[in-house]
């Protein structure tokens, strides 16, 4: 039952409001009076369409679109800029995780190449910069023993930029390398209660005995077949990748070292 209705600036009317009783209502005037808009708003109600000639009808019904366009465009921007945000922060993620791998590459080459005529000893705890012990859960923070370098007689610990490592690219790609590092530094493999000095502890170094090799060779979950039997040291690398908005993503990797 229609109880109120209110006109606002339709045809004639500027503003009309009618409150109907419960019982039989009638609508009575002089002709002109506005008797018909009265009815046609009714009708307008229902979803009949209205005359483009009654003047003011139009004008709050555009600037009610007007409003919910206003209001889609802006949430429209608002996602697109959120959805831009979000794929940048994804490639910013992806490149830091291909430093932190590069950092794993360049720190097995180190190990080959330095074991090749030096041994490899831990030393002290690694002075690292952003590459903290304590993204890796599993190592005990209180004994943490990084392989020294023989050339320092200190704890290695390898960092660089990526426009150092990738070379032959344009001076744009070489400056967005530039915001990207690694940093890495190498230990025993843990005991089981994080440990990595051997001191006293008979679970580091882990090693294993496997197939026998000329040189030094690295691998990840490796035997090497050459002939004869060798004994091969469990190390692992912990690695970071760093780069824009100081983004840290930590890997490690366990590899074997055989002599």
């Amino acid at each position: 039952m229609l109880k109120k209705l209110k006109i606002t600036n339709l045809a004639i009317i500027d503003s009309l409001e009618i409150n109907f009783s419960n019982s039989f209502n009638v609508i009575t005037g002089e002709s002109g009076a506005g008797k018909t808009i009265i009815y046609k708003s009714i009708s307008y109600l229902f979803g009949n369409r209205f005359n483009k000639n009654e003047r003011g009808f139009a004008l709050p019904l555009v600037l009610l679109l007007l409003v919910v366009m206003t209001i889609m465009g802006a949430t429209l921007v608002t996602i697109t800029s959120g959805e831009h945000k979000a794929n940048t922060n994804k490639d910013i993620s992806q490149q830091t995780f291909y430093a932190a791998e590069s950092g794993i590459t360049i720190a097995k080459t180190w190990i080959v190449d330095t074991s090749s005529s030096k041994t490899l000893s831990p030393g002290g705890s690694p002075g690292v910069t952003f590459c903290k012990t304590n993204f890796f859960p599993n190592l005990n923070q209180g004994s943490i023993k990084a392989i020294n370098n023989p050339a320092t007689n200190r704890a290695h610990v390898g960092r660089n930029t990526l426009n150092s490592v990738i070379t032959g690219t344009s001076p744009d790609e070489q400056n967005r390398l530039a915001k990207y590092s690694y940093e890495f530094f190498i230990t025993y493999t843990p005991d089981p209660n994080g440990n990595t000095d051997p001191n006293g502890n008979s679970l580091v170094p882990r090693t294993k005995q496997v197939t026998g090799t000329v040189g030094s060779s690295i691998a990840e979950s490796a035997s090497y077949k050459t002939g004869g039997t060798s004994m091969a040291t469990y190390y692992t690398i912990f690695s970071c990748g760093k780069g824009e908005n100081d983004t840290i993503v930590p890997l490690e990797a366990v590899v074997t070292l055989t002599k």
